[in-house]
């Protein structure tokens, strides 16, 4: 398992997601600012707030390129673009299971729209991410 390749491949993956996640509304998708979200679970301040959730949004992104790379190494899968989109539609899952709880704990939860065009748009985003480690990752090993 290539540890490094695995991080870059999840921060490129966060990358590009996060871009898709910014222009989501003009594709008619619905707003979806995770990087505000998180940062303002700990901090009110806007500058603050955007700084932690971003640093947050990404170190996630590097976990997550770690673990896909950890599964394909032990025999699930492997980091083909197939694939990728399996970890990415399953990721979705995760996010969406989890989502609840972070809002519940949230101290200031913000608007977020819910339903089946957030949805959509988490598996569109998550789908990319997925995508995107899987051939950042290959590329690696």
């Amino acid at each position: 398992m290539d540890i490094l390749g695995s991080i870059i491949a999840g921060l490129v993956g966060t990358l590009l997601m996060t871009l898709l996640m910014y222009m989501a509304p003009s594709m008619g998708m619905p707003k979806m600012d995770i990087i505000g979200m998180l940062g303002t679970m700990f901090t009110s301040g806007e500058r603050a707030a955007r700084a932690l959730g971003t640093v947050m949004h990404f170190m996630m992104g590097a976990v997550f390129g770690i673990a896909y790379a950890f599964l394909w190494n032990v025999g699930v899968g492997s980091p083909t673009w197939v694939w990728g989109l399996i970890f990415g539609a399953g990721h979705t899952v995760v996010a969406l299971l989890t989502m609840p709880l972070m809002m519940g704990m949230h101290p200031r939860p913000p608007e977020m729209e819910s339903g089946p065009r957030m949805m959509l748009g988490s598996l569109m985003g998550h789908l990319v991410f997925g995508l995107v480690v899987a051939l950042v990752y290959q590329a690696f090993i």
